[in-house]
This record gives structure tokens, C-alpha cells and sequence, in this order.
């Protein structure tokens, strides 16, 4: 959804659009953080900052009075019960909401300009943080995970605290901080957009057709990787976007191995498995995993050892493969990979 939405903010034909962003939801780290609305002139309206409700509600009207006055502004809602629990919140509380007219066709708007900085580096895998202020003060700064930078919040003090603070922030998601400095204090909301994680799987097996089931609902691009075509079809795997028959470890050499991209061996067949691992042991992949027992795992390593790979690149290997969630089922083995894929990525323990 965020790239349909970049484009639409970057791309967009009318003369101006407000972009609501949910910038804080009282007593919880809220995935829905940073979740976005457009509001067009015309009418037309574009993504949500909840599932709907009096949240959305509300934000649509203040877009509409946006369009016709421009400005930004800061809305406090308060939730009862129902309306917090579809963001995420256990009992009611408070959200607040940034909302802002912006001029897509103006290249010379720092917002406008901030978020083509954005589609530029989704399109290049890379992570990108916009850091905007919420006290109505102008300007827009970028930060990706490369180190590059453009725009400017207008002061080159704030400039340094935010880029310090963005570059947290392309590890641990988006968030608002109030940034302090000898100019005076401002409060920005800090805004990261990541490529997609690409998840590669290796055997068009149940656990297989699991996974591209649930990785779908996490935003996942899976591409299923087999040599049996009788295995690897359309109908078996609707939700994988990508479907390659051939030589696995053929296959994945196709793949740029960067930290965005997971890869599970199920196959459980050791002359598709052992191409790969010799492949991948020293890539840079975000995530390693093959299913198998201890008793399979060890004898795998020893053998990959004992062709001169180390202990270190050996550990990269996550086998068994999955968080210990007692589930035996394809299914269960599936979200016990796919938890164990978010920990990782999350840099929590595994």
C-alpha cells in the first residue's frame, strides 16, 4: 500500500491533496503508526489511517476544510473501547493525527520532494526515513539506510539531532520526538518506509503453500522455488507472486542477496539444499532457515564444514527451523518460520 500511495502523492494530477499520517496512539506501539490517508480535491479518497470509524471520519472533514484553506494541523482524537481496539488499542484512548496540504505538482514543495526521495529509493531496495515537523513548521528531511540525506527542517542543528534520530529510526519504525537544541525546541514525527522483505522458498511442499498464505497478510513478496513442475503451480500457490521451476540453487543465484531478503529451504532434500547453503552461507541475506531435525541439522553442518565454511557462517543457518511453538501441523510449522523471519528482522532474539 505505501507505494500506491507514494505515487499518488508524487504523481498526482490534482492541485493539492492532504495527507493525514497517525502519528501517536496513547498507551501502545500501535503498528498502525504511521498509517496514511489522501484526501484529493476532487474528492477522491486514498488509503486509511484506521479501518474506518469516526477516526477516518473525522480526518476527512478536516481535509476538506485543508483543500480549501490549506495549512496543517494537529487533530487529538479520543477513542471510546470499539474504536480503539481497531487500531491496536486493548480500551480507549487518544490518537493524534497529522494533517497536511500538499501541492503534488509543486517539485519545489520540500514535502513533495521528500517523497520523491522516497519512491527513488523503494525502487532502489532501499529504507528511507522522512522526518516532517508536527508543530506546522515547514520543511522536510530524508535519511536512507545508505547515509544519504536531502531537504532540510530549516535549521542545521535540528538538521543533525533529526538525522541522528532517523537513523534509529530505520531499525525500529516510525515515531514522533521532540527534538532540543540551543534554536529552541520542535516536535517532528519520523516516518520509515522499507522495501517489502522477499521471501524465498525452496520446496512447493504444504508448509509451502502455508507460508505464502500467511506471508501475504504480513506484506511479504514470495517467490516459490521448485524443480518438480507438478509441485510448483498456480493453483497450488494463488498467493505467491512469483513461481520458478528449475534448479533451486539456479534460481536463487538470480536473487540480489541483500538483508531484505529471507530464504527457507523445505524441501528437505539435501541435492536442492546444499547448492543453496554453499550459495547463500556468505551472502548477505536477512534471514537463513531450512527444516530438518538436529540430528539433520549437525550432519549438514558437518559436512559444510568439512568443506571450509566456519562455525560463524554455519550459525547463520536457523535449523531447526521456526520459534518452539509446539505446533507439529504445515500450518503451525509455517507461523513458527514466518514468527521467527519478523523476530529477526525486528532484531529481537530468536
Amino acid at each position: 500500500m505505501a507505494d500506491i500511495l507514494i505515487d499518488a502523492l508524487t504523481r498526482s494530477d490534482e492541485p493539492h491533496v492532504v495527507q493525514a499520517t497517525l502519528v501517536t496512539a496513547s498507551g501502545s506501539s500501535s503498528k498502525k503508526i504511521g498509517a496514511k490517508m489522501l484526501v484529493g480535491a476532487s474528492g477522491k479518497l486514498l488509503g486509511g489511517v484506521t479501518i474506518g470509524g469516526c477516526v477516518d471520519a473525522q480526518v476527512i472533514e478536516a481535509g476538506d476544510e485543508l483543500i480549501a484553506r490549506g495549512g496543517k494541523r494537529l487533530l487529538d482524537i479520543s477513542l471510546d473501547d470499539d474504536e480503539a481496539w481497531e487500531i491496536g488499542l486493548t480500551c480507549g484512548g487518544n490518537v493524534e493525527v497529522m494533517v497536511e496540504r500538499i501541492a503534488p505538482m509543486d517539485t519545489g514543495d520540500p514535502v513533495v520532494a521528500a517523497y520523491a526521495a522516497v519512491r527513488d529509493a523503494l525502487a532502489n531496495d532501499r529504507a528511507i526515513v522522512v522526518a516532517t515537523p508536527i508543530d506546522g513548521a515547514p520543511g522536510a528531511l530524508t535519511l536512507d539506510d545508505d547515509g544519504g540525506s536531502t531537504g532540510s527542517l530549516g535549521d542545521s542543528a535540528f538538521d543533525a539531532e533529526a538525522r541522528a534520530i532517523a537513523s534509529d529510526v530505520l531499525s525500529s519504525g516510525s515515531r514522533d520526538a521532540t527534538l532540543t537544541t540551543p534554536s529552541g525546541t520542535r516536535r517532528v514525527f519520523f516516518d520509515r518506509y522499507a522495501p517489502p522483505t522477499t521471501l524465498v522458498i525452496v520446496g512447493a511442499g504444504q508448509i509451502a503453500m502455508s507460508l505464502t498464505a500467511f506471508a501475504r497478510e504480513l506484506d511479504m513478496r514470495t517467490i516459490i522455488v521448485d524443480g518438480r513442475e507438478r509441485y510448483a503451480t498456480r493453483e497450488r500457490f494463488p498467493h505467491a507472486d512469483s513461481i520458478r521451476v528449475g534448479m533451486p540453487s539456479e534460481i536463487v543465484s538470480e536473487v540480489a542477496p541483500t538483508k531484505r531478503v529471507a530464504v527457507v529451504l523445505v524441501a528437505h532434500d539435501y541435492k536442492y539444499e546444499l547448492p543453496v547453503l554453499r550459495q547463500l552461507l556468505r551472502a548477505p541475506v536477512g534471514y537463513l532457515g531450512m527444516l530438518g531435525s538436529k540430528k539433520r541439522a549437525a550432519a549438514v553442518r558437518d559436512l559444510l564444514r568439512g568443506e571450509g565454511f566456519s562455525d560463524e557462517e554455519l550459525a547463520r543457518v536457523r535449523t531447526p527451523v521456526g520459534l518452539d511453538l509446539g505446533g507439529k501441523s504445515p500450518p503451525e510449522v509455517a507461523l513458527s518460520i514466518l514468527a521467527e523471519i519478523v523476530a529477526v528482522r525486528s532484531g529481537k532474539r530468536a
